[in-house]
């Protein structure tokens, strides 16, 4: 393992990130004071608790979910694409480098990113709402997991797209629609039954779920299923990547 390709990659990737730190803390705690005041106080106002549990504090599971899978594939897919849109990728790919380490470097960076996101947050959360965390190791690992395997989505994506607007496209098309009408801002149990058995068909509502029950020790599905859930979104990406570099896909061609 070249743990200098490795270190390189990730520096290069976090000095990008440290230039514009002013802009990445704030923007998140702008967003989520925003959130808090939209649904926090005008939708908290109407519904007092969810689940035994203030409806202010129920939604910050969703918003850290939300934030951190966004920011984990605009991270990913931004920082192998730029490469491949100036030529430098060649120089990547002709170095004696192997694609485990350009992913480890690309993605870890991504995912510290997106990590940081969370933690600013979940920190600015703690400002508007009494939050108590019943199983903190259990949400950082949730957190984790979930930065890295959306940052190898993200890189998927960064390789597929053939433009910038390629980029933002499946972010705000799909992604963000599935975490919205995936339990981030309320109980599926309040929906009607057939809307319940449809919603279990969105990935998503497992990994809000598994994130929510490590502070609040409740779940709309069993914690197993969301282990089992980005344990295998993890597996899938990693595959889809792995083949990615085999055949040279969208990379030599």
């Amino acid at each position: 393992m070249n743990w200098q390709a490795i270190r390189s990659i990730y520096t290069f990737e976090m000095a990008r990130f440290f230039r514009t730190l002013m802009q990445s803390f704030i923007s998140p705690v702008i967003s989520t004071s925003l959130y808090f005041v939209v649904f926090g106080a005008a939708i908290g106002s109407r519904i007092d608790q969810v689940d035994g549990v203030s409806y202010g504090a129920f939604i910050v599971p969703g918003l850290i979910m939300l934030s951190v899978m966004t920011q984990a594939i605009s991270n990913a897919s931004f920082g192998i694409y730029f490469p491949k849109f100036i030529g430098t990728i060649y120089e990547l790919l002709s170095a004696p480098v192997n694609f485990l380490e350009i992913v480890i470097g690309y993605v870890g960076a991504a995912a510290t990113k997106a990590l940081f996101i969370g933690i600013v947050i979940l920190a600015t959360s703690a400002l508007f709402v009494d939050l108590q965390i019943q199983h903190p190791f259990a949400m950082m690992a949730f957190m984790v997991l979930t930065c890295v395997s959306f940052s190898l989505f993200g890189f998927i994506i960064g390789i597929w797209a053939q433009n910038f607007e390629q980029l933002q496209l499946i972010p705000l098309l799909v992604v963000t629609p599935l975490v919205f009408l995936g339990g981030s801002f309320y109980s599926i149990s309040m929906l009607p039954p057939i809307w319940q058995t449809i919603t279990l068909f969105n990935p998503v509502v497992y990994l809000i779920s598994g994130f929510r029950w490590s502070f609040f020790g409740m779940a709309d599905v069993p914690i197993g299923l969301s282990l089992l859930a980005i344990a295998g979104f993890t597996a899938l990406c990693m595959v889809a990547v792995w083949w990615i570099f085999k055949t040279g896909w969208r990379i030599r061609k």
